[in-house]
């Protein structure tokens, strides 16, 4: 058959709004890749449900010019149509995030036979918008009928569903509520983040003057369990069943009388029960998970948790993809992460993204290399991990490749992501994705101890921190889970010589993705300038580029301390100047790939904070400037910016206002420059 734009929509089911959702998404494809002018002969496409069909399959039909496509419910039906759109009008899982161009063609060819959906080793599969300061500041809300709308996590939604997944966690805290309705729209399977048992509102917001002990509000906890089963039990929910503190910590930070072990695992493992059972009042045989999660975790191996049947252990990487426990400060015992037997049903919570106040990778993609992820998960799969995977997708847009390559492990069958989206570069492009992980810096002795962006930018305000406080015999708390308890001093030069070690390994790299990028001027079709070298710019060098400054800056401020120490101020001022400068430099890379639609994306970089790190190194700039200059503040002035520095003649201390530390800085730069 020939598939055009002249199509007509013969539905044998009453289509709800899931189904609506998911017909004009195809007309959206179809209106994005075929011509409306030339849009003959008519098609058919006849829609319809069949209960013979396994759970979330499909089966397409393609005879003369009708296609007939049968699913045993939404999800099947919808898998359906983004397969077609995938298969025939060649629109990937990344299409939007990667602004992929597609050339319209008047029809395309579909053979005549029955062709059935994939079977995938993972039950559920999908992934958690976590920590989306990016997407929640640049997507913008329009509230329609009952559903906020919010294109950038429709579109985040979409590609999860694109690349086979099922399962979603909308948002982190309010957003999980705000686009729950999306999301299941969507015909997503909705699950809750770990610190919000049954997705209820947590108890502290319900009761801001209350202590937030179940032993002291028993009842209040179970109303907010209850009312959350309510809102949600007609909707398709993976019940989220567990207790951890009001926030990302564990319930004993809030109540004392837990102070040990066997006391925290008991009350979780009786709150656990508890939930288990209100939900059965409500729903005859609900599909529950608890996250075996950091501190949960290490309970549940030292045989204090007891836990219901029939419900799913979901294992947690550390954050850097080590199916570890992950490091709390300084705490990292690295408790393994895997079933102890295969039976049973287990899942994992798998971090693409993390955020921990120390090395994780945010605005970048993991550090660790493809190889190391898929032994990792394999090996869970291996171990029994069949019922759940969880992804951490963050804010999508920096971590598409990642992301894909783990879709392909919980079962998605495509062409490689260099090939889909680079098809007249794909080995070159490729090799820089690869070689991100091979020249990021080790900072410790395990295979997964690779360091994310926010590592530099950590670790410089936790020396800033330490520096101002001048305490330099003292160690910076901050700095501890990776130097261990030694003084500021030889934290600074722990720090500059771990750096330095692998400095020249991502300059490599950094010039590598340059040089590439630059030789698609020289490529006879120059509309690959804008499309594939744009994608490469925005992705693999903009991250090479944060990395490789954010290095060559800390390297700075370690050199411009040391000067500090020695009374060495002027020569220790222009060092954080230059550190600054470097720092600009990143955000205005990251400025650069907001073009087009993606104006402002970069803009809420709040949690590595690149632009903050200079603001810190600011305040140290003027710190010294206050103990070598103050408090006239002449000196420096008289002699950088005078018009006879080496007169020695001071007849008035200045003729023009007091610069500021950049004004000063720059003045400096370019007399140290002269010379």
């Amino acid at each position: 058959m020939q598939l055009t734009a002249n199509i007509r929509i013969l539905w044998e089911t009453n289509p709800d709004s899931i189904l609506l959702r998911a017909w004009n998404r195809f007309k959206r494809d179809i209106g994005m890749t075929l011509n409306q002018h030339n849009a003959h002969p008519e098609c058919r496409i006849r829609i319809g449900l069949s209960s013979s069909l396994p759970p979330e399959a499909y089966c397409i039909v393609a005879h003369e010019q009708t296609l007939s496509i049968t699913g045993k419910d939404a999800l099947g039906i919808i898998y359906a149509l983004l397969q077609v759109s995938e298969q025939y009008l060649g629109i990937p899982p990344f299409w939007y995030w990667n602004d992929t161009v597609f050339q319209k063609q008047d029809a395309v060819k579909i053979a005549d036979g029955e062709y059935h959906s994939p079977q995938y080793p993972i039950r559920f599969r999908g992934w958690f918008i976590n920590d989306e300061v990016l997407l929640d500041a640049w997507g913008e809300d329009i509230p329609k009928d009952g559903i906020v709308e919010n294109f950038a996590f429709e579109m985040a939604m979409e590609a999860c569903l694109r690349l086979g997944g099922n399962m979603i966690i909308p948002g982190t805290d309010h957003n999980s509520h705000k686009y729950f309705n999306l999301a299941a729209d969507m015909g997503l399977w909705i699950t809750h983040h770990h610190a919000e048992p049954l997705g209820a509102q947590m108890f502290s917001r319900a009761y801001p003057n209350l202590t937030p002990s179940y032993r002291q509000y028993p009842e209040l906890f179970e109303g907010l369990w209850r009312t959350a089963i309510e809102k949600q039990k007609d909707y398709n929910i993976i019940w989220n069943i567990g207790f951890r503190g009001q926030g990302d910590h564990p319930f004993w930070a809030d109540d004392p009388e837990y102070d040990t072990p066997e006391k925290r695992g008991a009350l979780i493992s009786r709150l656990i029960q508890r939930q288990y059972d209100i939900l059965r009042e409500y729903i005859e045989n609900p599909i529950c998970c608890t996250n075996l999660y950091g501190e949960i975790m290490e309970l549940y191996h030292q045989a204090f948790l007891t836990l219901p049947e029939n419900v799913i252990y979901i294992w947690a990487d550390n954050g850097y993809g080590k199916m570890v426990s992950r490091r709390q400060d300084t705490h990292n015992p690295r408790v393994p992460a895997i079933p102890p037997t295969p039976t049973g049903l287990h899942g994992i919570y798998y971090h693409a993204s993390f955020y921990d106040l120390q090395a994780a990778s945010h605005i970048t993609m993991l550090p660790n290399s493809t190889d190391f992820v898929e032994y990792e998960l394999r090996n869970a799969m291996d171990k029994g991990v069949h019922s759940l995977l969880l992804v951490n997708c963050s804010n999508v847009r920096p971590h598409t490749y990642m992301l894909d390559y783990i879709a392909r492990i919980w079962g998605k069958d495509a062409p490689s992501y260099a090939e889909l989206y680079f098809p007249h570069c794909a080995k070159q492009a490729e090799r820089l994705y690869q070689n991100y992980a091979r020249s990021a810096l080790q900072y410790g002795p395990h295979e997964d101890d690779h360091a994310g962006e926010q590592f530099y930018h950590y670790t410089i305000r936790a020396l800033c921190h330490g520096w101002l406080l001048g305490r330099f015999d003292a160690p910076e708390s901050d700095l501890e889970w990776l130097t261990g308890s030694i003084g500021l001093d030889q934290q600074v030069q722990y720090l500059e010589k771990l750096i330095a070690s692998a400095l020249e390994h991502m300059r490599n790299h950094y010039l590598d993705c340059k040089r590439f990028i630059e030789s698609f001027t020289q490529h006879p079709d120059t509309s690959l300038y804008t499309t594939e070298a744009s994608l490469l710019r925005d992705s693999a060098l903009l991250q090479a580029t944060i990395h490789y400054k954010s290095m060559d800056a800390e390297l700075l401020v370690c050199s411009a301390y040391h000067l500090f120490r020695q009374n060495q101020m002027e020569a220790a001022f222009l060092n954080l100047g230059d550190s600054i400068a470097l720092l600009n430099e990143i955000t205005d890379s990251m400025s650069l790939a907001n073009h087009g639609k993606w104006h402002g994306f970069y803009d809420n970089d709040c949690l590595t904070d690149v632009k903050f790190t200079a603001y810190t190194l600011g305040h140290i700039m003027g710190y010294i400037r206050n103990i070598a200059e103050g408090p006239h503040f002449y000196q420096w002035l008289q002699k950088y910016m005078g018009e006879d520095p080496n007169s020695g003649v001071t007849l008035i201390t200045n003729m023009q206002n007091h610069p500021d530390d950049h004004t000063l800085y720059l003045a400096m730069k370019k007399r140290f420059t002269d010379k």
